[in-house]
């Protein structure tokens, strides 16, 4: 019976349902630490959850919960009432190292009729240890969750698992996959890495799938870290590009969005040609220089007017909530606003509830934290609300979050520095141990700068040795940049962190590419 009465309540407030004396229970546990005025809104942040071990993945659930995933393998609901966290389950199959780990996670959209919790996750089997990513079905019931089912299995990595899941509006389940580190699987429709994947909820292929008997309904994708549908059908995709290009998808049946042989907008000649050539989809919007960006949700609620309309996206190396507004037909993005930058750190994923209110996770004790993070109560989950003035301390009105655009710096190698290099190398040169090679006293830094050219120029694949220790992370190749910013950047590197070495001049640059 008490299984019943969770799942009724489940589905209660999954169609909108919830009680307003639930609601004031939530704003009045969770005190205001900041706010944010918009003009006619003024937002509140509360803290609802705290010292958690990196949330990747966060939903809104029926029973006016919020249910996470961890990186290293337990799922877990937090009782907003109360505020007390209950671990659901631990699955020790997991297998986690850098950003392999559990990652996506949906909830069955009706839980009264399909208690099913469906979940993404790295592990490794066999005599070999092959890493692969699964998707296993499990079975919520007297408060835990069991009966896991896996309905699919395919090659997984270290990174670009991709990962996220949703449910389209007739009940099917997406699965949005990466590439596993092996582009070359993007444009491989008969491959499952770099897709999005349409699935039944018993793991078969749905008849009505545009390619007969595959669960592939659109691919050419590198790593998506979100994915969300709108109340008229419409499937978004946030993606991490390479070097640039990160990107925002409204993905369509059959539509090839072009990794690798494209990035982002159709706007070199090479692309150009493949793409007058070859049906390719360019993004609804691009980044360069890159934002990682992470979970997205589409706002549709009325309580907060100024953000109605629009897809929430959280974003890690940008750290910062990004409001992107869509225009009627959700077919163009015609605005983008930036909040909270540098605020709380990296920000994972993000979900609203059926009242319009919004919960972001936070990514700060990942393996690759950005300066000043993890604060002490990190990983922690974010409540961002309207609230009325009266409801706020007086000094808090006029801390502004920081948001509604930036200026753009001036263009030094300081700055192309943070851009493109800061998110691995740090801003300090000392790299991410065993990950990412230093640039204080590096060898190819400090040596002939021709290496350290062609290093660059053409990026890196395979193992390098840097100051005794072996390193064996690809590193994209960033010959777009012009040549003035090569020069400002290389000499850049080659001048700081106890560096000394000779500036790197254009027509350095010049002579190297002349050789090429």
């Amino acid at each position: 019976m008490r299984h019943k009465a969770i799942a009724a309540l489940f589905f209660a407030v999954l169609a909108g349902c919830v009680s307003s004396k639930d609601q004031e229970v939530i704003q009045k546990k969770y005190p205001i630490e900041s706010t944010l005025d918009l003009g006619a809104s003024v937002l509140g942040v509360s803290v609802v959850a705290d010292s958690l071990d990196v949330p990747w993945d966060i939903a809104w659930g029926g029973d006016g919960s919020i249910w996470m995933t961890e990186l290293k393998g337990t799922v877990s609901r937090l009782d907003l009432s109360t505020g007390e966290k209950h671990e659901l389950l631990k699955i020790d199959e997991v297998w986690h190292k850098r950003t392999a780990g559990l990652l996506g996670m949906a909830l069955h959209p009706d839980m009264e009729r399909h208690p099913y919790v469906f979940v993404n996750y790295t592990a490794r089997e066999g005599k070999d240890s092959t890493i692969v990513s699964k998707l296993v079905r499990y079975t919520y019931k007297g408060d835990t969750l069991t009966n896991a089912k896996t309905l699919l299995q395919i090659e997984g990595s270290t990174g670009h698992n991709g990962a996220r899941l949703a449910f389209t509006k007739d009940g099917k389940v997406l699965w949005a996959t990466g590439d596993a580190v092996k582009s070359d699987y993007a444009q491989d429709s008969t491959a499952l890495n770099g897709k999005i994947l349409r699935i039944n909820i018993d793991g078969s292929v749905p008849v009505d799938n545009p390619i007969k008997g595959s669960y592939v309904l659109a691919w050419g994708f590198r790593n998506m870290q979100g994915l969300a549908v709108a109340s008229n059908g419409q499937i978004y995709t946030s993606e991490h590009g390479d070097a640039v290009e990160d990107e925002i998808n409204l993905v369509k049946p059959l539509q090839n969005y072009g990794w690798p042989e494209i990035e982002g907008v159709h706007d070199k000649d090479e692309e150009k040609a493949i793409a007058a050539k070859y049906q390719r989809t360019e993004p609804l919007k691009s980044w360069t220089p890159t934002i990682a960006p992470a979970g997205i949700a589409l706002y549709e609620s009325d309580a907060i007017p100024e953000w109605k309309n629009a897809i929430l996206l959280s974003t890690l190396k940008g750290k910062s909530l990004r409001v992107l507004r869509l225009n009627e037909a959700g077919t163009a993005i015609t605005s983008e606003e930036i909040f909270w930058e540098n605020e709380y750190g990296r920000l994972r994923d993000i979900c609203v509830s059926p009242t319009g209110d919004i919960y972001v996770a936070t990514s700060n004790r990942d393996w690759n934290p950005s300066p000043g993070f993890p604060k002490e109560n990190d990983d922690r989950i974010l409540l961002i609300r309207k609230v009325k003035k009266s409801e706020v301390p007086p000094q808090l009105l006029a801390s502004n979050a920081k948001g509604g655009g930036t200026v753009t710096p001036e263009v030094t190698g300081a700055t192309l520095y943070s851009q493109y290099c800061s998110s691995c190398h740090k801003d300090d040169g000392a790299g991410v141990a065993g990950t990412f090679p230093p640039l204080q006293g590096a060898e190819q830094v400090k040596g002939d700068k021709a290496v350290l050219m062609n290093i660059v120029v053409n990026g890196l694949s395979g193992p390098i040795v840097v100051k005794g220790n072996k390193y064996d992370q690809a590193m994209p190749a960033f010959g777009f940049l012009k040549d003035e910013e090569l020069a400002s950047i290389l000499t850049y590197i080659r001048s700081n962190w106890g560096n000394s070495a000779s500036a790197v001049s254009i027509e350095d640059v010049k002579t190297y590419r002349k050789k090429q």
